[in-house]
């Protein structure tokens, strides 16, 4: 645990040296597309400007990922030495933290202490983690007849594009990276245009590891030029996205235009959380419900922003979640005692305010919150916001916000809070709490979505898959099922007669 104070991060702010740069082949370069401003969401102040990638520098990046992989100096690197060097990035990672939990709470707004006891400790873990499976992975022999011999073998694909979103730089990158890594292909990661800098401070401790030039390339740039000369390159023999999910439709598009390379997507959320009149604990429920909607400024993809509270316990409830809400108002990114920080940027703060606009003009109850904070700064802050909402028609009950704005509404039967938690586009998570273990069951099974939570929320291991159904997408990060998203089965029949 750091001591580091408020005023101890101010400093280290002021003193810290960002790159700036693409890392394509080894080498820094300057893409050549116009420059991208880095604004700090805190006080929406410039921080610097990044090199912004366009079509001729994918290019260059893409092509210099297919000579590292087919010279073998990755892909057929002795597996314990594979390992090692992955295993001495996850060290650096956590060798250089501070500065890269400093990196993402000054690029995207988020509580410094998250950053530091959260997100860089899982992206070192999810890098220590897949190397260690390098070396126990296992081919088949499939059952034949005595005069054949047939193996299964998992080849990597080649080279892989890794898109990721702003709202968890480093911890999204390294759900792709890591995998893909291990299973011996390059990559292509192009971080989202709001927050590059931790991605690219990623690519120079990459290559500090050990990790040879053109294995992993980091290509700043925006999604219309950069995301989608990735999308439709052809010689990227994969790409893994996540996102929204309007954008991961168009990598499906790109993906038919071009190659067909394989598309994995882990798209948009819309959560619910359910409450029932037997509750084992409304505290423990009322703490997970508020961190599920309000930590990362709401800002994340399996948030539990429809909140289903059975009449019983609804007025109890709701006095709770108020509380709650009270106590997590914004703060500054770099205090550590803040709960929330600032939303990204001004663009997703306009499209926060305005679903809050909305929900009042459609007919939502304001029970808390609504508005901007701390507007004093010049940053982008919301309060936490809390509407009770008597139908499921209204956007802010539909449509995924990406910002702490929590849709309540009271429910009487199982099955009245199985149809509203169901009638989604979405399927990513979803959470319940209840006393009686076969309610337990049975609700969970018939939740459709791929993350189902049990009295607890947020939950999870690298250990266990993380992804969605419906239009929240297929993909699955984290988990050895994540090696399926980067690798080929080969099947090889030898004839012994």
């Amino acid at each position: 645990m750091t001591s580091l104070t408020l005023q101890d991060w101010m400093t280290r702010a002021k003193a810290l040296k960002l790159s700036t740069h693409a890392w394509i082949d080894g080498k820094p370069h300057v893409g050549g597309a116009a420059p991208l401003d880095a604004i700090n969401p805190a006080n929406g102040e410039l921080l610097a400007q990044v090199s912004a990638c366009n079509e001729q520098d994918i290019d260059l990046a893409v092509q210099a990922a297919r000579r590292a992989f087919e010279s073998g100096s990755w892909s057929g690197m002795p597996r314990a030495e594979r390992k090692k060097r992955l295993l001495k990035l996850s060290e650096l990672i956590l060798k250089n933290a501070e500065e890269l939990a400093l990196i993402e709470t000054l690029d995207m707004g988020k509580p410094i202490s998250d950053a530091l006891y959260y997100d860089i400790p899982e992206s070192a873990r999810t890098y220590a983690w897949y190397a260690e499976t390098i070396d126990k992975q296992y081919d088949e022999i499939a059952p034949t007849d005595a005069n054949a011999l047939a193996t299964i073998t998992r080849e990597p694909l080649g080279v892989v594009a890794a898109v990721v979103p702003w709202n968890y730089p480093l911890m999204m990158a390294s759900w792709k990276v890591a995998p893909a890594l291990a299973m011996g292909n390059s990559v292509v990661l192009k971080p989202a245009e709001q927050s590059c800098l931790s991605a690219i401070r990623l690519g120079e401790l990459a290559l500090e590891a050990g990790i040879p030039p053109g294995v992993l390339n980091v290509v700043p740039g925006t999604g219309p030029v950069a995301g989608r000369a990735l999308g439709l390159h052809p010689d990227v023999d994969c790409l893994a996205f996540t996102g929204s999910t309007a954008t991961g439709k168009r990598f499906m598009q790109y993906s038919g235009e071009s190659n067909l390379k394989q598309v994995w997507l882990e798209c948009g959320g819309k959560s619910p959380h359910i409450i029932f009149d037997d509750c084992p604990d409304l505290d423990r429920a009322a703490l997970a419900a508020a961190i599920g909607i309000f930590n990362n400024q709401g800002e994340v993809c399996i948030a539990g922003s429809r909140l289903y509270v059975q009449s019983g316990v609804y007025d109890a409830f709701m006095e709770k979640m108020e509380a709650h809400a009270a106590a997590m108002q914004p703060g500054n990114p770099l205090d550590p005692n803040s709960k929330m920080g600032a939303i990204v940027d001004e663009r997703q703060l306009t499209r926060v305010m305005e679903y809050v606009e909305s929900g009042q003009r459609e007919g939502a109850t304001l029970r808390v919150g609504g508005k901007q904070a701390r507007s004093d700064t010049g940053g982008y802050y919301v309060e936490p916001t809390i509407f009770e909402c008597t139908t499921q028609e209204l956007s802010i009950v539909r449509e995924e916000i990406f910002g702490p704005v929590l849709a309540a509404t009271r429910f009487d039967t199982e099955e009245q809070a199985l149809a509203m938690a169901n009638a989604s586009v979405y399927g990513l998570g979803a959470g319940l709490w209840t006393a009686d273990l076969s309610r337990a069951h049975r609700v969970s099974r018939k939740l459709r979505s791929g993350l189902v939570w049990v009295n607890c929320y947020f939950d999870g291991d690298i250990t266990v898959p993380f992804g969605g159904v419906k239009q929240s997408g297929f993909g699955r990060d984290k988990s050895l099922h994540a090696l399926d998203k980067y690798s080929a089965l080969k099947t090889t029949w030898i004839s012994l007669a």
